[in-house]
């Protein structure tokens, strides 16, 4: 198992004056951290890999349908190539920077609904562009991990039955689905059971709080978690990931209207805590 910490807390674009923040968290007791991918290219990316490298953390990247013109699920062929094509592009930014997994909610633009819940045609459609852009992610050795968000969100996926059934209509190993403890705790009548009936599936895992706060400060039932995932043999990253006001666009997309922790550093000094503790304690 390692402990990751998602940038988002801070950024959603990583530059040279975040890199400071790679020794604090080394520091704390990290293994790495998820990088957002939403610009930029595969130079830049390979100088921040650098940077992580030689602070001695690893990392995983997450990345989101920006918009229609990329959508896995759109009706237009030449939107799904354009699926492909971003996909690609943060593949490559991954393989820049020596990220393991790329996971996040890339079937849908978020926020855009159609009345009813995915139709056969859209896991159809979607279904081929991530086989495709499975293939290229395999041979850069980026696991894809795809994540249900909750119904407010987008419609596509929304538990994590849902994904594990859509990870295996794909077909391809190098697929797999993520499960989000904050989306778990809107969407899943079991937000714990869940774990363990989907184990062959799960390929990442976000620790979230049920506020998108500090985890250990909200009522996610962590010690039951944690004993889930060990049982179920899950033995890959646990990334916090976590919101704040410090960037009012960031805030506003990820409707973040108080503040949701005391401090950052209360996100991953607590947030490491409660994993290391509950972890160790699932044995």
């Amino acid at each position: 198992m390692k402990i990751g910490f998602n940038m988002l807390l801070w950024t959603p674009y990583v530059t040279e004056e975040h890199f400071p923040l790679f020794d604090v968290l080394k520091k704390t007791g990290y293994d790495g951290v998820e990088l957002p991918l939403f610009n930029g290219d595969a130079v830049h990316y390979a100088k921040v890999g650098q940077a992580l490298r030689d602070a001695g953390l690893g990392c995983t990247a997450v990345t989101v349908i920006p918009d229609k013109a990329h959508s896995p699920i759109s009706p237009e062929a030449r939107d799904r190539e354009g699926a492909v094509m971003y996909l690609s592009w943060a593949v490559e930014c991954c393989a820049a920077l020596g990220a393991e997994v790329l996971c996040g909610p890339y079937y849908q633009p978020l926020g855009v609904f159609s009345g009813q819940g995915p139709s056969e045609t859209e896991k159809q459609r979607a279904a081929e562009v991530h086989r495709e852009v499975a293939e290229i992610a395999q041979d850069a050795q980026v696991l894809l991990t795809v994540e249900p968000l909750n119904r407010f969100e987008c419609y596509f996926l929304n538990t994590l039955d849902d994904a594990a059934d859509y990870v295996r209509r794909v077909g391809h190993p190098n697929v797999k689905a993520m499960y989000d403890t904050f989306h778990g705790n809107i969407e899943e009548k079991d937000p714990v059971g869940c774990i363990g009936r989907n184990a062959a599936a799960l390929g990442h895992f976000h620790v979230s709080a049920s506020d998108r706060g500090t985890p250990g400060c909200d009522h996610v039932p962590w010690a039951d978690t944690f004993r889930a995932l060990r049982g179920s043999g899950y033995d890959a990253w646990l990334t916090i990931e976590a919101f704040g006001r410090a960037m009012p666009d960031l805030a506003a997309t990820t409707c973040v209207w108080r503040d949701l922790s005391n401090s950052p550093e209360e996100v991953y000094t607590e947030g490491f805590r409660t994993i290391a503790a509950g972890w160790a304690a699932a044995q």
